[in-house]
Order: structure tokens, then sequence, then C-alpha cells
């Protein structure tokens, strides 16, 4: 069985925080981050607007380009790290707002890499017979977890969704999968507080531990090779030797200097086109940074019928993940 994408819908934030915005809170300028990270702006969601929130409109644009109702969805999966809360799930909170039938609804906590993972996830639902068609959804508020005091990270990060419904298809379709985790250097990116090892004291929030804590500089050395073998070898699995057998790579967002690192040890670089850069308008969204940037490529007629293209991503835990998809 051939399993596919069939819709893809996505949403952003009205609220646009740019470079300019940040030099009024922190010590930054619009020339520092544009040359260390490639980002202009980032998508910022309003104070009573959660991540089950931004989930729902991407999910909503998703069913609609698929042309299929929430009772025909048999699996909802969610990517992300800032769910509404611990628990119910931002999964069950979307099936009760989409009035979905009682059909599994979980979420995915594998960062940056979230969307790639619940991809594959839901895919093997479906190509073991339990589910028809299948939801995904990539939804972050990261501006919820920042550090807006910490001029290192507070630049790189926004809020959005992404959403794909799943389903068999006659051809085409998710053609390869490679998926990794190092836990050993879990360190390097977490947030350290709010779970049972550091529950939420006063002490935990005056520290700021409930925010995104990142080693930037060892973090950039593993997520460049990480990044671009985890492609080659979701490429390699189906005999694709060279990117140039693709029409398409589409990076996690997470900053211009590791996108170019890892388009040079793939052999592409970024002036052909063949590399899709949305990180000037939206910063790093984590899982919703690949999911938001298929949908635009898409719309962008810049993946057509046919189309090979691959996904990959790398983020905290550490997790990676690259999917290579022919567009059915």
């Amino acid at each position: 069985m051939k399993v596919g994408i069939i819709g893809l819908g996505k949403y952003l934030p009205e609220k646009v925080l740019t470079n300019q915005d940040l030099e009024k809170m922190v010590e930054t300028t619009d020339d520092w981050i544009t040359e260390r990270c490639g980002i202009k702006q980032r998508r910022i969601a309003r104070a009573d607007e959660a991540t089950s929130d931004m989930a729902l409109a991407a999910a909503r644009a998703a069913l609609a380009d698929a042309q299929v109702s929430p009772q025909d969805i048999d699996l909802i999966v969610v990517a992300t790290i800032t769910p509404d809360s611990f628990f119910p799930s931002t999964a069950c909170l979307l099936q009760g707002k989409l009035g979905c039938r009682a059909i599994p609804a979980f979420d995915m906590a594998a960062a940056c890499s979230g969307f790639v993972y619940a991809l594959s996830v839901a895919e093997k639902f479906i190509r073991a017979g339990a589910a028809r068609k299948a939801l995904v959804v990539a939804a972050e508020k990261l501006s919820s977890i920042t550090d807006w005091n910490d001029r290192a990270t507070c630049v790189l990060f926004g809020d959005g969704a992404g959403a794909a419904v799943l389903a068999p298809v006659a051809s085409g379709g998710i053609l390869s999968t490679y998926l990794g985790t190092d836990g050993t250097q879990s360190q390097l990116v977490s947030m350290p507080a709010g779970g049972s090892r550091i529950p939420a004291t006063h002490e935990s929030v005056d520290q700021r531990l409930h925010c995104i804590k990142m080693n930037g500089t060892e973090l950039f050395k593993v997520a460049v090779k990480t990044m671009a073998d985890a492609a080659l070898e979701a490429m390699n699995a189906l005999g694709v030797r060279s990117a140039d057998d693709v029409s398409l790579v589409i990076p996690h967002q997470a900053n211009i200097r590791i996108i170019k690192a890892v388009a040079k040890r793939m052999g592409v670089a970024l002036t052909e086109g063949k590399v899709y850069l949305n990180i000037e308008r939206y910063g790093n969204m984590s899982a919703a940074s690949t999911a938001v940037a298929l949908a635009e490529a898409v719309e962008e007629g810049r993946i057509k019928k046919g189309d090979k293209f691959v996904l990959v991503a790398f983020g905290g835990g550490l997790t990676w993940g690259a999917m290579v998809i022919e567009r059915s």
C-alpha cells in the first residue's frame, strides 16, 4: 500500500515581531540577527491563543485542501513541545474542537523533528490497516517558553502550525524514512523545569528554568552532520545517490548557517533553488517549521505532481528525521 499526503494547511499568528522590535527588548541588532540566523521577523501568538487554537486553524485548512470532513479522519497525531497542558494532550483537545469521532488521538514530543516523526507514525497506522485517513499537525507556541531576556535565543523562535492529511494513494507518497535519536546529548537544547525532575517552584521560575536553554555552538556542529547524513540515508534507501535526483530539499528552518552547511554537505547550492527557505519570515517554529514550509512550497508551485522531495529535521532529544516523498 502506498501512503501519501492528500491535503496540506498552515496557520501563522497575525502579530509580527521584527528584528527592529527585538532591538528595543535586548542588546542586539538587525544586522547581527540577519547575518547569524537569517531571520528578519517571526510570528507571535496572542496571549489568549494556545497551541490547540493554532493546530485547529491549520487542521481545518488541511481538511479543506483534502476535501474531507473531520468525520472521515481515523487518527490524529499532534507534534508539539508546547502543548496546552501536560494532559489532556493537545491532540485530544483538537479532536474535540474538530468534532471528530471517538478516534485515537495523541501528542508526540520530538521537538523540531516532530513533524517527520508524526508523519512516519501516521503512515504506519495506515499501512497496518488501523486507519484509513490520518490528520498530522505540528503546532508550536515557542513564545511561551522563550526567555525574552536571553539575547542568544530569543531572536530565534516563532509560533505557528502546519497540518497534513494522509491516506492511501495510487502512486507516489512516502517512499522512505530515516529516524534517529541520541539521548546522551540531550543537554544541548532543553527546557529543564516543569516535569518530574524539576517541578515548578518559585525558584525554578525565578531561574527561568521553564524556558529554552541551548548550547548553540555545540548544537551547530551536531546538527549539520546529522541532518545531512539523515537526508542522504533516506535518499540512499531508494537508490537516490545525489540531491540532483530530487526536486526540492525542505530542511528544518533553524538557522541559515546550519541550512547552508547542510546543503553544502549534500552537494546542493542555495542559489540553485533546490532548498526551500522561509526562515527569514518565521524564524524557528520547531516541529511546525517543516510543516509550514511544505505547505508553502506546494502553494508556490515548487513541488509538482510526480516530484520527489526531501523533508529533513533535527531537534532536541537529540532527535532527527528525514523523509523522501513523491507528490501524488
